[in-house]
């Protein structure tokens, strides 16, 4: 068996041995950006041996001229079918006709053509296919937060293997992070979602609702992760990526075991008092960037009721911090992320203009 080698690595070191020196001689001259971008859990880093069962192997981007793409475009992808090798280090550089679910797995084959899933295609096409928003318009507020930050984040990390048409780390640099009263705007949002939220888990635990109250509890416990990677202004993933993406922000070494005290309490006091543990470490957070005036950290009792809740007026401070009109006319439900996790939603760029609507003032 081949040992398992990362696919970003593998896919740099296909294109500088094999997919460059092919370019070269068939198309010499030729200028081109080159990358490992897009879906996939190689672009994040999280792939394993178990990822090479569907849609993983050596899958990457060329990068053309817009000019040179329509004319040479069909020539290089036809170039690299009948010149690439059908293996690579063990791997099958061959992939199959798609699945049922449209996936399509590496196939070992002993000669060409090999049907290969070197993309070629224009940083721009590219791009605009993944955000369903032209890269190169100026965005509104409103195109930040109906792409979902899994599809920001798939353009972002990833690897450039070449850019010798200067596109990619410009394109990727404007996409680094959300602009700065975006980010506001989605913090004060994500303090909102906890609020509405944080004194249910002790009216569902006096009731004897426990598994309700856990269900909130849990919902919370994403809320506050969430926080996590907006303080550090990082994209989060989906779902499947959300909790190992955490592990690698700064705030999980002390967050960790908070939250999994929160999800394993016994009864909704303890989960109660562990959820406030978590509210005054992202409080902390908050309070040690200084963006705002210091804000009171840990919790306080809901209005006359025996529950706790985190203190502080976190939305209306981070909102009055707004400088941007248009922003501060958006509606408090947040990015499309802070609305919904449905696949179907935030999976498919399609989607994502239709909900401009859903901002409009």
């Amino acid at each position: 068996m081949t040992e398992f080698t990362p696919g970003l690595d593998l896919n740099e070191q296909f294109y500088h041995e094999v997919v460059r020196p092919l370019l070269a001689a068939h198309f010499p001259g030729l200028a081109h950006g080159a990358g490992r971008l897009g879906d996939g859990s190689e672009v994040l880093g999280f792939d394993d041996g178990m990822s090479t069962d569907h849609d993983w192997g050596i899958r990457q981007q060329l990068f053309l001229r817009e000019e040179d793409e329509a004319r040479w475009g069909t020539a290089v992808t036809d170039t690299l079918a009948h010149h690439l090798p059908p293996t690579y280090r063990g791997y099958a550089v061959h992939f199959g006709p798609p699945d049922g679910e449209g996936a399509r797995l590496p196939e070992q084959i002993t000669s060409g053509p090999v049907s290969h899933r070197i993309e070629v295609t224009t940083a721009r096409h590219f791009f605009q296919a993944h955000l369903g928003v032209d890269p190169v318009a100026e965005w509104t507020a409103v195109e930040w937060i109906i792409i979902p930050q899994q599809r920001l984040l798939t353009l972002t990390a990833g690897r450039v293997f070449a850019d010798e048409l200067g596109e990619l780390a410009p394109w990727r640099q404007k996409l680094a992070y959300f602009p700065h009263d975006i980010w506001f705007y989605l913090l004060a949002c994500q303090w909102r979602r906890i609020g509405q939220e944080d004194h249910f888990v002790g009216r569902t635990g006096i009731r004897g609702d426990d598994i309700g109250s856990r269900l909130l509890a849990a919902r919370l416990v994403h809320d506050v992760m969430m926080l996590g990677f907006l303080y550090e202004r990082r994209y989060a993933p989906y779902p499947k990526w959300f909790g190992g993406a955490f592990n690698r922000l700064d705030c999980a070494a002390e967050l960790n075991p908070i939250l999994t005290a929160v999800l394993t309490a016994p009864d909704w006091q303890t989960r109660e008092n562990h959820l406030c543990a978590a509210f005054r470490v992202v409080s902390e957070m908050h309070n040690r960037l200084h963006i705002t005036p210091l804000l009171p950290t840990g919790c306080q009792q809901y209005y006359g009721r025996p529950f706790h809740v985190h203190v502080g007026d976190y939305v209306g401070t981070i909102w009055a911090a707004i400088a941007d009109e248009a922003v501060k006319r958006l509606p408090y439900t947040g990015s499309v992320d802070q609305m919904s996790d449905n696949t179907d939603l935030l999976s498919y760029p399609d989607n994502y203009g239709r909900l401009r609507p859903l901002y409009m003032t």
